[in-house]
């Protein structure tokens, strides 16, 4: 009727997200439970391993390259669930792509589960992410919510699933708008907002609250290291624009083999289970190392080369196995290993009473996140929840800035942009 107001929208969208939120964040923290003790059980057979001499070294490389396999084989019987799920996200955001199948959590869930506890370089956030959009799709449609709301409910509750990753709630409202939607809705940052504290108050019932990678007694660097921290943040950005490319690149070359997918994916699982052979830490989601770095458990020059060089490579060949993982928890442990290298390199040149390792090693993981992703608020609130560091902020915004400005002067495109077309190219 002509002048009538339009219908305003009920409060049923906020009740289903909180009650979608509740169940991601069991089926977050149950994913991140379950990968816990998946890696205690691998390091144990590695290590138990170690003492039956040279046919010992054939353990981990079996372990993985059948833990590869079999989730190749998990992901390639369900649409979109192999590799992280983010890009497909954005992808159902933009309306580029169709509903979710019924059977994408479990093969996102049982993959993940097999890939990452067998030790490929990959991260949990993705498939959590992706499960959570799932769950968001499903009670939006399965509630009769209308296509717009049951449109914002489906991202809304995949940034619940990014916090419920990484107990970071505002981590994950930033990553729907600034990284999903790339925009700012009240109506989507609240149902966000529902989603994600109730996804992390439900997480926190099986993996508790505590952050991630705390770092307790971080001084704030003085104000006159932000240019070396500019300087830093131009380097990581070309770090992440070479990164981006890599993983790209590998697909890409993957692609025109004639290797069948599971017998590629079993081969990149047998040289990922070599490197866990030689040292553990070169291989899987990266938190242990993470957790180290920050800790300041030193390591000499050579070793961070060595470790950034192996796990830079590692990561792109574990993502082009075609199973189910993410792409963020790599990128977190390769940036604390730029970050200590970068100040073991600076160290020689810099006043005694300036920032120790842990703090670069924390501007790291955000700056290079944020060449990788071009996502910077993302990454730095993102950062700062998970180590609980907030009198970094002023070097983490400066570093941030920089890496994106550097990463699109090399017209390097957001690599999720670039997974994003490539799902869409293919028939």
């Amino acid at each position: 009727m002509p002048g009538a107001r339009p219908r305003r929208k009920t409060g049923r969208a906020f009740v289903v997200a909180g009650a979608a939120g509740c169940l991601v964040g069991l089926v977050g923290g149950g994913f991140r439970w379950c990968l816990e003790h998946a890696d205690r059980l691998r390091a144990s057979i590695v290590e138990a391993a170690a003492g039956l001499g040279v046919v010992g070294w054939l353990v981990p490389v079996v372990l993985c390259a059948v833990g590869a396999a079999v989730a190749c084989l998990i992901a390639q019987r369900v649409p979109h669930a192999a590799g992280s799920g983010i890009q497909h996200v954005e992808a159902v955001w933009r309306q580029e792509s169709g509903p979710y199948s019924l059977w994408l959590l479990p093969a996102k869930f049982v993959g993940g589960l097999i890939a990452i506890g067998s030790g490929l370089v990959l991260g949990r956030e993705g498939p959590i992410v992706h499960m959570g959009a799932a769950i968001g799709s499903v009670a939006g449609r399965r509630s009769r919510l209308d296509a717009e709301d049951a449109r914002l409910l489906h991202t809304a509750l995949g940034g619940a699933g990014l916090a419920a990753a990484f107990t970071a709630p505002l981590g994950g409202l930033l990553f729907v708008c600034e990284e999903v939607t790339r925009t700012i809705r009240p109506r989507l940052v609240l149902l966000t907002l529902v989603g994600t504290v109730t996804a992390v108050v439900c997480s926190r019932l099986l993996v508790g609250g505590a952050p991630a990678f705390p770092v307790p007694g971080v001084p704030a660097p003085p104000a006159w290291t932000l240019p070396v921290f500019l300087l830093f943040g131009v380097a990581a950005g070309a770090l992440g624009a070479a990164y981006s490319a890599l993983v790209v690149r590998t697909l890409e070359a993957c692609d025109r083999t004639r290797v069948p997918l599971t017998v590629r994916a079993a081969a990149i699982g047998a040289v990922v289970g070599a490197l866990m052979a030689v040292d553990p830490l070169l291989t899987g989601g990266g938190d242990p190392l993470s957790r180290r770095l920050l800790a300041g458990d030193g390591m000499t020059v050579v070793a961070l080369v060595a470790f950034l060089a192996i796990r830079f490579v590692a990561g792109p060949l574990s993502y082009a196995a075609a199973t189910p993982g993410g792409l963020f928890a790599p990128l977190l442990a390769l940036g604390a290993l730029w970050g200590t290298l970068a100040h073991a390199l600076a160290s020689p040149l810099l006043p005694a009473h300036a920032s120790g390792p842990a703090a670069w090693a924390v501007v790291g993981m955000a700056a290079l996140f944020t060449g990788v992703v071009r996502a910077p608020l993302t990454g730095v609130v993102l950062v700062v929840e998970m180590t609980g560091a907030a009198v970094l902020m002023v070097p983490l915004l400066t570093a941030c800035f920089a890496a994106t400005v550097t990463a699109d002067w090399l017209v390097s495109e957001p690599l999720y942009d670039s997974l994003r077309r490539r799902i869409l190219e293919r028939p």
